[in-house]
Parts: structure tokens; sequence; C-alpha cells
């Protein structure tokens, strides 16, 4: 766990987090020679060209046949490879959920499912690809961890990470330019979340690219009076229990932050956790049981409220809701 006091947090860019998977799994293929990639007719879109050009004997091209792109991968485990499968996150979990559940997360297979193009911020493309079901999807099943990072830095250090980790693994990124805060040198551990703020009147628990907005709202509330502990969650499952409860013990209420439907996601994490070990009045961020629709990531995330002013919002609502 990384604690920091009350400052103004900083960047020099803004990257697409897509981008830091690419990096990540460059570097992977230079350390590691039993990674292998496989992509659904998408090398660009995912960023995996270095990784193609730098490895082509381990690079794997299946076109778009999502299914058997999964049941590649599955194979590939059982001879010793790292398999790291690429596409859309609507075509990596809705799509294939069958393929996922029976050959890979049911015994374990070491498959790294790694899913760009997640969520609102998908933009003009539509709710057809706009998926905003899959961290519930893959959360729910067995023996599957679920990562959401929330910048190029952070995505770059997770992607390296889950190849250490034995067992399937749902990486979830991005396509839009987002702040990229988080250190490049970080030590990405998963199931750990890391304290951003340090707060004692509300706890602001985010994912992925509301984790920035979270500051924003954080610092907006400091000029208020308001001291929010901010909390980047970047694994969904397994989640850091123990931080978040030490947190809400010491504000009394908590709101989640996500791009996500309510149902499912980090939200819905948190409150089973605060349900069975501390009753606790809970805010979501997050979208309201809907489909998205085109439009640019910034108009959508504002129309779905998933933006700073909705975060500092549901603060002042869920303060209010304390004993």
């Amino acid at each position: 766990m990384e604690t920091k006091t009350m400052k103004k947090y900083t960047y020099t860019e803004k990257k697409d987090t897509r981008s830091g998977f690419g990096a990540g799994l460059s570097e992977l293929g230079k350390k590691n020679e039993n990674v292998v990639a496989l992509c659904a007719d998408l090398t660009g879109s995912l960023k995996m060209d270095a990784f193609q050009k730098e490895h082509p004997d381990r690079f794997f091209q299946i076109g778009i046949a999502e299914a058997n792109m999964m049941g590649i991968a599955a194979g590939m485990t059982i001879g010793g490879k790292i398999p790291f499968t690429g596409t859309f996150a609507n075509f990596s979990t809705g799509r294939v959920y069958d393929q996922i559940r029976q050959s890979i997360a049911y015994s374990g297979k070491n498959v790294k499912i790694c899913a760009s193009h997640a969520g609102l911020t998908l933009g003009e493309d539509g709710a057809t690809h706009q998926i905003l079901e899959d961290l519930g999807l893959m959360k729910m099943l067995p023996h599957m961890v679920v990562i959401n990072p929330c910048d190029f830095n952070q995505t770059k250090a997770a992607t390296i990470a889950i190849a250490d980790h034995h067992g399937p693994v749902y990486l979830r990124f991005g396509r839009p330019n987002v702040p990229n805060f988080t250190p490049a040198d970080q030590q990405f551990e998963i199931g750990k979340g890391i304290l951003l703020y340090e707060g004692t009147d509300v706890t602001i628990v985010a994912t992925g690219h509301l984790t920035w907005k979270a500051i924003e709202a954080a610092e907006a509330l400091a000029e208020k009076g308001i001291r929010a502990e901010v909390i980047n969650i970047h694994t969904i499952k397994p989640l850091d229990n123990e931080l978040i409860l030490k947190s809400v013990k010491k504000t009394g209420c908590i709101v989640s932050a996500e791009e996500h439907q309510m149902n499912g996601g980090l939200g819905d994490s948190v409150a089973q956790l605060l349900s069975r070990h501390y009753p606790t009045p809970q805010e979501f961020v997050a979208v309201n049981d809907s489909f998205g629709e085109s439009g640019t990531p910034d108009e959508l995330m504002k129309k779905y409220g998933l933006d700073t002013p909705n975060i500092i919002e549901a603060a002042v609502k869920v303060m209010g809701r304390k004993k």
C-alpha cells in the first residue's frame, strides 16, 4: 500500500492505456520466452505491433474468430506457454463467455485475456461496442483475476505483473488518452489498492478512467473543507478488503466510481464486502442499468454521470447519510 498526503497530483502527458499494454507486452517478450500473443485481427488497435515485429514466431493472428482464439490459448497453456489474447472488451468477454468459462476458468488455465476499448469512452462506435458489463461477467467466474488499471504506466506494470501470476486473468484497458500520473517504475501488486489521498470525511474508491476523476473530486472537496480519502482499486478481484474496511471505519461512508454498470462492478463488490463486515452508507457513480450510445467520450461520461462533479455530488450526499 502506498500512502500520500494531500497534494496536487500532476501529469506531464496524456496517453492511452492500450499503449501501456502494448509496451508491457513488448517488454515481456524480451524477458520471458514462454509469453505468446494471439490477436483477433486488431493488432494495431491493441498496440501489439511491437511484439509481432520482435517475436513473429510467438505471435499468432487468429482473425475474426474470437472463440477459436480462446480455445487455442487454453491449449497452449498445456505446453507451458503463457498466452496473452487481444481484442476489444466486448469480443473478449460477451462473445466468448462460453469458451472462457468452459476452457479457461473451469480448469484454471494460465490465459491472460487482454481487452481494449472498454466502457463508454469507446465513444462514437456506440452501444454495441461499449461493453459495460465485462467486469461483472469476468469477476463471477471462479479462479479469474480481474484488473482495471488507471493510466499508461499502471497498465504497463499490470501487463508485466500478470505474467508471473499462474491462472486466468482479465485485464481491461481503453482507447482514449488519459492523464498518466502513476510512477513509471511502480511495482504492480495484484489485489492491493493504492491509497492516493488520506482523509477522514468520506472514502472514494475508484477504478480505471474514474481514478483521475476521483483525484479531481477530492481536490475540489478539499477547497470546501471536506477531506476525502481516495483509493485506486486497480484490482476488482481479488478486492483489497483490508484497505477498504480500514478506510470506511475511519470515514463512515463511501463512494464507488467506475466506468461500468452499477450492477456487477466495483461498487457491487464493495457493497457485498460492507454488508458482510461493516455496513456503511454508500453511493454509486456508475452507469445505472442503461446501454450507451454514440458520442464523444467526454460527452458520454457527462451524460451518464461519470464525471468529476458526479463524484463530488455523491460524496456530499453520502456524508449526509452518516449516523
